[in-house]
């Protein structure tokens, strides 16, 4: 390994829905934070993992800053945010091309000016006229002090770009982490995330925002994983929506997580699924708290 090896913390921010978690996921190559086109999938701070020849790479996808819900789970995801801001060495602040509305602006307000902060252009893929890209460039450059612009498409893999350029602004340092890991996240944490994946991707619109998923156990049997959740809704009415005319719902919901948790675990899953009312958790600073919001 290189005498002048890098590592370092780099935060992945920006508002709800531009593709932050899939952009991880193509860093670190491997499928370790859940995506949804519904904002506010991301709770969580989750850490990825990535190393070469010469650096490590240790991203933290952060939830989406949004305004909208004044409850405690919004707050205390919103802190999760600012905590990361103040803790890393490198900010990545990801956007739409070609789009920057007020929700992007107040993202920007809390990027620091005492660390590098990179801007990534996401979705150019989408782009009907590239000749649109260089003067959106340019506007951006006016916004904030950036050290770098680099347009990419989490979508399509095409961020071959990104490291290198991040690695210019990393400490020197050795490797924090095995040199195979790819997150510092758990199981059971994983396990949870995948099947509120599910809930989110299979029931779109319909799903109650106030959704989280709680592994009440969680054993391993030689090559088979045990695994029994619980889904925690706020009122009757979205029980009834995740579980689905003649349970339907839920069995889908339940059949996708355990595939992705077989392929993610290598073994075989074993996996049930319950759905419980907690009402007026997503305010209840305690429940929050929990539930693992706001962690950091």
């Amino acid at each position: 390994m290189s005498t002048d090896f890098h590592t370092g913390f780099i935060a992945i921010v920006g508002r709800p829905n531009v593709g932050k978690s899939t952009l991880l996921n193509g860093l670190v190559g491997q499928k370790i934070s859940i995506t949804s086109k519904k904002p506010q999938t991301t709770r969580h701070r989750i850490t990825g993992i990535r190393t070469d020849e010469v650096a490590q790479f240790i991203f933290v996808d952060t939830p989406g800053f949004q305004l909208e819900h004044k409850n405690a789970l919004n707050r205390a995801m919103n802190k999760s945010v600012t905590a990361t801001l103040n803790s890393v060495d490198v900010v990545l602040f990801v956007i739409e091309a070609l789009h920057f509305d007020a929700r992007d602006q107040q993202v920007l307000k809390l990027l620091p000016g005492t660390r590098p902060v990179i801007l990534v252009i996401n979705k150019i893929d989408l782009l009907e006229d590239k000749g649109e890209l260089l003067p959106f460039i340019e506007r951006m450059a006016q916004e904030f002090a950036f050290v770098e612009i680099i347009p990419v498409s989490a979508e399509k893999a095409d961020i071959d770009a990104l490291p290198k350029a991040i690695g210019k602004y990393l400490p020197v340092g050795a490797p924090m982490y095995a040199l195979d890991d790819v997150t510092d996240r758990n199981e059971r944490f994983l396990a949870a995330e995948i099947i509120r994946e599910k809930i989110f991707r299979l029931l779109g619109e319909e799903v109650p925002y106030s959704t989280s998923v709680m592994i009440e156990k969680f054993t391993h049997e030689g090559n088979l994983r045990r695994i029994f959740a619980s889904v925690i809704v706020d009122k009757p009415g979205q029980k009834a929506i995740l579980i689905g005319k003649g349970g339907e719902k839920m069995k889908a919901i339940s059949t996708q997580a355990r595939r992705d948790m077989e392929k993610l675990f290598d073994s075989k899953v074993y996996l049930e699924v319950w759905v419980k009312i907690k009402s007026g958790w997503a305010d209840d600073e305690r429940a929050v708290k929990s539930l693992g919001y706001g962690d950091t």
